[in-house]
């Protein structure tokens, strides 16, 4: 893939869940500007990308995390997140915890 400014190629890491999806690749790469834009393009090469991370609204799932370099894109612009090329996504779901 070849990247841009305006459209940078980025690193997504997924768990185990959404190998399924990418067959069985634990990091793939996407294209967008923006956080959203990159999802747009996974789901497109792997469709059912989207649907495992949001609900019919199109937003995030709340135990969806997505990290940009290790900063969660909630406290960024959420999906609206400028990406570089160079980037890296790591989309984790939130881990329930238990009592020490």
């Amino acid at each position: 893939m070849t990247s841009s400014a305006a459209n940078p190629t980025v690193q997504v890491r997924v768990t185990a869940v959404l190998q399924k999806l990418t067959g069985g690749l634990k990091a793939v790469e996407a294209t967008g500007s923006t956080v959203g834009e990159a999802l747009d393009d996974l789901d497109r090469r792997f469709p059912g990308f989207k649907a495992q991370l949001s609900g019919e609204d199109g937003k995030l799932h709340r135990f969806v995390n997505i990290y940009l370099n290790d900063e969660d894109i909630r406290y960024l612009q959420g999906v609206d997140t400028p990406l570089k090329p160079g980037d890296v996504l790591d989309i984790l779901p939130a881990l329930a915890g238990g009592s020490l």
